[in-house]
């Protein structure tokens, strides 16, 4: 199978196979972040404490992947003492034993590792659940690698997410929690130094329904689909998919994967943005595993041991730090939680004040940090996404973030029509920033259009009744501009009524 792949590569010589976590080769400088001493206790919260938290679970605090229309909800939130968390709360109908709920977070909370996110807490107040995590400050893998604005992860960097996220895996094998529930790549998330972590939210079972995956049933165990049944090789199966995800850089269906691989056209499924910047050997390694991981018959997929020895032999660049390789700065400021929501992080509040002000340059920053933070299309992959239109589609959308971010407004306006035009997919996100690219080209017929069509996929959305607020006094319609400011402001306190 080598011949299938490029010949030049970033490779280095391998480093040694570690015995343990903590043994493993690690960047030079060894990150603070990863000091599992430095983790707060696990304890109980009370509900009293994690509002003050999230400011009342303030909407603007949201982090979950699918916004508020996310099954089980993320807020950041500043503790007393100035530690950030993440607060995860379960719908009402979740875990209805408070005293199970309770046994099992503690359990889970004793799981310590540099390669988790770590539990350190939880809150059982009548029917409300929570669970408190570290917060990581730097987004979700399935963001690196899906929805890339700058530049594709590169190679060394997906090696080491795969050897990571394998250790973490070991780790909670070895310390009890075997199982991890709709593994994925919205999973692992990166801390204040690039470093991968796998979310310690799957450890735990939502007893609400007793599912394991809430994803598309083309990437679950084929032992899931028959008996509704999380093993031990079911987390294998999908810590496949994820090797999947880090060589194509999309979402894949596993059949259609393993029918390229027997097929001998395996080079198909490397990402086309990494051109010549992997070796031969390190893809032809990697396809295997993941082979191996996406057998049907649970037997022969392979420990999650055999993995962690052969993703070590693969670690290149292990004097890089992950920041350097994610582009990112080492520990990005975190703002203040505030009840407005004006922290300057993306939030609708922020927002509403800068439409109000006909402030396009604000504008125009906010939409960049929230991304598309906003949009459920994002939570959830089509079937299709394989296909050559739809990952045109994404191709096009990727040119046009990419040209939003940079300001060139033309370009962005071309290439998001493009993504409009084919018809894959549908997103609101994409409307508000043509929108204000109309805008910003002095286009506000064309701007008010877009933003009625973001209202229209998602008539609760405040932001589309604040651009076209912008776009129609622009229009000098300061009457009907009033108005639509004036509803936005109403939906966002709807929103903010709810949490």
């Amino acid at each position: 199978m080598g011949s299938c792949f490029s010949r030049r590569g970033d490779a280095s010589t391998p480093s040694k196979d570690p015995a343990r976590i903590d043994d493993a080769t690690e960047p030079a400088e060894k990150p603070h972040s990863s000091d599992v001493d430095s983790v707060p206790p696990f304890k109980e919260f009370t509900l009293e404490q994690l509002r003050a938290a999230t400011k009342g679970f303030n909407p603007a605090n949201i982090v979950s992947e699918g916004g508020e229309r996310a099954l089980n909800v993320v807020f950041k939130g500043q503790l007393e003492d100035s530690t950030w968390v993440a607060v995860k709360r379960f719908p009402k109908t979740a875990w209805t034993d408070a005293r199970q709920f309770a046994d099992e977070a503690f359990s889970v909370g004793q799981v310590r590792s540099n390669r988790i996110v770590n539990l350190i807490g939880c809150c059982h107040e009548g029917d409300e659940r929570y669970l408190v995590a570290e917060f990581m400050p730097n987004e979700t893998l399935a963001r690196h690698l899906f929805h890339f604005e700058d530049r594709p992860m590169e190679w060394a960097m997906r090696l080491r997410v795969a050897y990571y996220l394998a250790q973490a895996l070991e780790h909670c094998s070895n310390n009890g929690r075997p199982l991890y529930h709709d593994l994925n790549a919205y999973r692992v998330l990166f801390d204040q130094d690039g470093n991968p972590r796998l979310s310690c939210f799957g450890l735990m079972k939502n007893s609400r329904d007793g599912k394991s995956y809430s994803t598309n049933l083309a990437y679950t165990p084929p032992e899931y689909q028959r008996t509704g049944r999380v093993i031990h090789e079911s987390v294998i199966f999908s810590f496949g998919t994820i090797l999947l995800d880090l060589l194509s850089g999309k979402h894949i269906p596993p059949t259609h994967a393993l029918d390229l691989i027997k097929g001998k056209n395996a080079s198909s499924l490397i990402d086309s943005h990494l051109k010549e910047h992997y070796s031969s050997e390190d893809g032809t390694e990697v396809v295997r595993l993941a082979s191996r991981c996406l057998q049907f018959e649970p037997p022969e997929r392979p420990n999650v041991r055999a993995l962690v020895q052969s993703l070590a032999a693969l670690q290149r660049k292990n004097d890089v730090p992950s920041h350097v390789m994610l582009g990112i700065s080492q520990q990005p400021p975190l703002e203040t939680v505030t009840n407005s929501g004006r922290s300057g992080s993306g939030s609708c509040s922020g927002f509403q004040e800068a439409c109000s002000r006909m402030d396009l340059t604000a504008i125009h920053e906010i939409l960049v940090k929230t991304h598309y933070r906003d949009d459920s299309s994002e939570n959830e992959l089509s079937f299709q996404m394989w296909t050559k239109q739809m990952q045109d589609m994404l191709n096009a959308r990727k040119k046009g973030d990419l040209a939003f971010r940079e300001k060139d407004f033309a370009l962005a306006i071309e290439r998001y029509s493009e993504f409009i035009l084919g018809g894959v997919m549908v997103s609101p996100t994409v409307f508000a920033r043509r929108s204000l690219a109309h805008l910003m080209s002095d286009q506000p017929d064309a701007a008010l259009r877009d933003a009625m069509q973001a209202q229209y996929i998602n008539p609760e959305w405040p932001t589309a009744f604040y651009l076209q607020s912008v776009a129609l006094r622009m229009l000098n319609m300061e009457k009907e501009a009033t108005d639509m400011m004036e509803e936005g402001a109403i939906l966002e306190a709807k929103k903010t009524s709810r949490s």
